[in-house]
Parts: structure tokens; C-alpha cells; sequence
């Protein structure tokens, strides 16, 4: 589909996340990949853009995702990581190209995704969402990113170049060792460093109470990352985990389900994120063992599923700032923006939206460039027939209600001729 140098969207309404409202009588101009003006409606067009009425439609920023998985083309992880590397990628192409038409135009990936794959949506070569990579997660021996069943014995891990591409994490153990990995994976073009600080639902061996990495291996992890200028998400169920890779620095929280008010509050002093990811467990339990997950980590499913919703209160209360996870595996990517629905139903429209625009980009360090509709900012953009304020609907399903996608000034869809 071919774009024009200037773009002109007018006649919709602006949904602002900060604000909470939508704004009537402006319209957007775009030139090249960025916003240039927000301005009063009915300027003169300047010469060679291209003018598209949206006919009231509401205006938003693109979606954002803080927690995927695109490599995860099977539930079972340790499936993936014995595919071939070139499966591994062409699996990866449609849950790509399906997060963007959902209206995902940026998605931090968790684990597994890399800088070449970044790389490849960023110049134009696959279809997908613009990728903030971690590279392979860290994982302690025994802990969540390692996939080995007992009796399954690794004599020796691989070196960093030779990792298969659909596993998620990388098993490493001692400070001086996981600075290594950091300084490895920075090396390979991760955005950010992700650890597994507890036990995890897919993984084999270790309950989901168990706290992983000593406190000297967390904070080796984030000083690294902190001289790169970048910081370490942590998967992180339970209150005892969040607490200690709180305390050694790590910035977001992945999932914590199990979090109780204190250490929320904790979360909320050190100025932390979290990014909790409830659609995955409700998905788990509804198609993991028939997606192949294994029974030992279907097993662990209602440890976490019943307890997620009250975590969403319990940081909402404690005023601790929520990105958007879907954290979905396999088949079931096609949920992806079913949170918004769940968050919706407990937090209300408006904080589902924010997580994933203004409070996203905060994640990724990106405010005034993702999540909002400014001058300066990248043009991500979508066209939605409907008001997602009144009605999350319009955003749930597979893109259906979206009669526009516009990623870094490329339209990507066009419904509206």
C-alpha cells in the first residue's frame, strides 16, 4: 500500500490517553514517519498531501503490547526451542503480521525475539509491529527458562551464537557470568534485559513460590544494564520475588499475580512498573493442554489465574503505573487484545487504554514519541469505528472495527478509500 510524503486526517475525534477525552475540531498533519501539527480543522492542505476524511471516527494512538512472545509459535516452549532455526522464523511471520492488524503498531518482546527480526519490520521487509527486543531472557539453572525435564541433563551450555531461535531464555548462572550474558545480549542489540526471578507456569522444574537468582546475581543484571542506559524486566510472581528484584533495581514486573498490598505500595516508592498479563492464564485454561502445553505446567495454572484479577486492584490501589501484557503462546496469540477486556471490566475503559499508549511508552522510555498523538511523535496511529471510552469493544477481536492502521506514517490499512 503506498503512502503518501503528507498525510492530512481530519473530520475524526482525538482520543487523548493522559487527558481521558476525546477531542473534536482537529485534525493531524504527518510528514514522513512523524507527527508535525495537531492543529484547528480546515487549514488549507499543503501541497502533495494526500487528505482523508475519517468521518468522525475516533483517532488514537497505536496499541502496545510490553509483553510478547512472536518466536512462540507452540505452548510448549521447550518445543520451540528444538525447532530449526528457519521454522522457528517463518512460524513467526502471520503472529507478526496479526498483532498489527489487531492495531499492536510496537510490542516489547520477553524473550526470544532479537535485533535482526527488529530489524526486518523496522526497514520494511516482513509486516508486524515495531519490536523492542530483549534477546534471550536470563534464567538460572533449574529456573524458568529452563526446559529441561528431570533426568534431563545439560553438560555444558552453548555459546551465545548458538542458541536456537525459538527458545525464549538462556540458562546462566554466577555474577560474573550473567554480566557476561547482559553484556552479550546489549552486544547482539537487546533493548532491554529480561530475568526470571521466580518460578513460572511452562517451565518443568521449578514451583512457581521459589525465588530465582540471589540478590548478587540481580544486582549485577541491572548495574550492567544501567551502564548501557537501558534497565531489566523481571518475571516475578509472588510477593517474596517482586520484593527482592525491587529492591536490587529491576524496574518492571512481569505478571505478579501473587503480589500482596505491601510490597505493591514498595512498588509504587521505587517508582517501578508493572505489566501483568491475565489473558494468558485464563487462555492457558481454557486450551493449554489441548495447544500441548504439559501437564505438569497445566498443573500450575490456578495458582495464578484466580489471584490475577485482585493483583490488578491491589496495584491499582497502591498507585503503581500498568502496562499491557498478553504474554500468549502457540495459537492462542489470536486473544492479544482480549486483556483490554479484562482490564476494562475491573479498572474501567481508561486505564485499560492507557497501559497500552501513555503508560506503555513510559515502559519503553519512549513518552512523547509512542502512546500519544503530538507533534514529534512517531505516527501510530489508528482509525476506529467506535468510541473505545464507552465501548472497549471496538478494540477487542482481530482488528475489525479498525477502518485505519497507520505505522511510522505507512498506512497499513485503509478502509476509508
Amino acid at each position: 500500500m503506498t503512502t503518501p510524503t503528507r498525510l492530512i486526517l481530519r473530520n475524526g475525534r482525538l482520543l487523548d490517553p493522559v487527558a481521558g477525552q476525546l477531542v473534536t475540531g482537529k485534525e493531524v498533519l504527518i510528514e514522513g514517519e512523524r507527527i508535525v501539527a495537531v492543529r484547528a480543522q480546515g487549514e488549507a492542505a499543503e501541497a502533495g498531501a494526500q487528505v482523508i476524511d475519517l468521518g468522525g471516527r475516533t483517532l488514537m494512538p497505536g496499541l502496545i503490547d510490553c509483553h510478547v512472545h512472536v518466536l512462540a509459535s507452540n505452548a510448549n516452549l521447550g518445543l520451540n526451542a528444538l525447532q530449526p532455526n528457519a521454522i522457528t522464523m517463518y512460524r513467526a511471520l502471520p503472529i507478526l503480521d496479526a498483532m498489527l492488524k489487531r492495531g499492536f503498531t510496537t510490542v516489547r518482546d520477553a524473550g526470544g525475539a532479537d535485533w535482526a527480526l527488529a530489524r526486518s519490520i523496522a526497514i520494511g521487509l516482513i509486516p508486524g509491529p515495531r519490536i523492542f527486543a530483549s534477546g534471550k531472557a536470563l534464567s538460572q539453572t533449574g529456573g524458568h527458562g529452563d526446559m529441561r525435564a528431570r533426568g534431563e541433563l545439560l553438560l555444558s551450555e552453548p555459546c551465545s551464537c548458538c542458541f536456537r531461535a525459538g527458545a525464549i531464555a538462556r540458562v546462566v548462572d554466577g555474577v560474573d557470568n550473567v554480566r557476561l550474558a547482559v553484556r552479550e545480549e546489549l552486544q547482539q542489540g537487546a533493548s532491554q534485559i529480561k530475568i526470571m526471578a521466580s518460578g513460572g507456569v511452562s517451565s518443568p522444574t521449578d514451583p512457581i513460590a521459589n525465588t530465582q537468582y540471589s540478590e548478587a546475581e540481580i544486582r549485577a543484571i541491572v548495574d550492567e544494564a544501567e551502564a548501557a542506559n537501558t534497565y531489566v524486566m523481571a518475571h516475578a510472581y509472588t510477593a517474596r520475588a517482586i520484593r527482592r528484584a525491587i529492591e536490587c533495581g529491576v524496574r518492571t514486573i512481569e505478571h505478579g499475580n501473587l503480589v500482596d498490598a505491601d510490597t505493591a505500595r514498595l512498588m509504587a516508592e521505587k517508582g517501578a512498573f508493572a505489566v501483568p498479563t491475565q489473558v494468558t492464564y485464563e487462555m492457558l485454561a481454557e486450551h493449554g493442554a489441548r495447544a500441548g502445553l504439559p501437564p505438569e505446567s497445566v498443573a500450575k495454572i490456578e495458582d495464578v489465574r484466580q489471584a490475577g484479577r485482585n493483583a490488578l486492584k491491589l496495584f491499582a490501589e497502591a498507585g503503581v503505573p500498568m502496562g499491557y501484557g498478553s504474554d500468549l503462546l502457540g495459537e492462542m496469540h489470536e486473544y492479544q487484545s482480549y486483556e483490554l477486556k479484562i482490564r476494562a471490566e475491573v479498572l474501567g475503559n481508561l486505564a485499560a487504554i492507557r497501559s497500552a499508549t501513555s503508560v506503555a511508552a513510559q515502559i519503553l522510555q519512549r513518552e512523547g514519541e509512542l502512546g500519544c498523538i503530538a507533534p514529534g511523535a512517531l505516527a501510530d496511529l489508528l482509525v476506529v469505528n467506535g468510541d473505545p471510552l464507552s465501548d472497549i469493544n471496538c478494540l477487542v477481536g482481530q482488528g475489525e472495527q479498525l477502518a485505519m492502521i497507520v505505522q511510522g506514517g505507512s498506512i497499513k490499512k485503509n478502509l476509508l478509500g
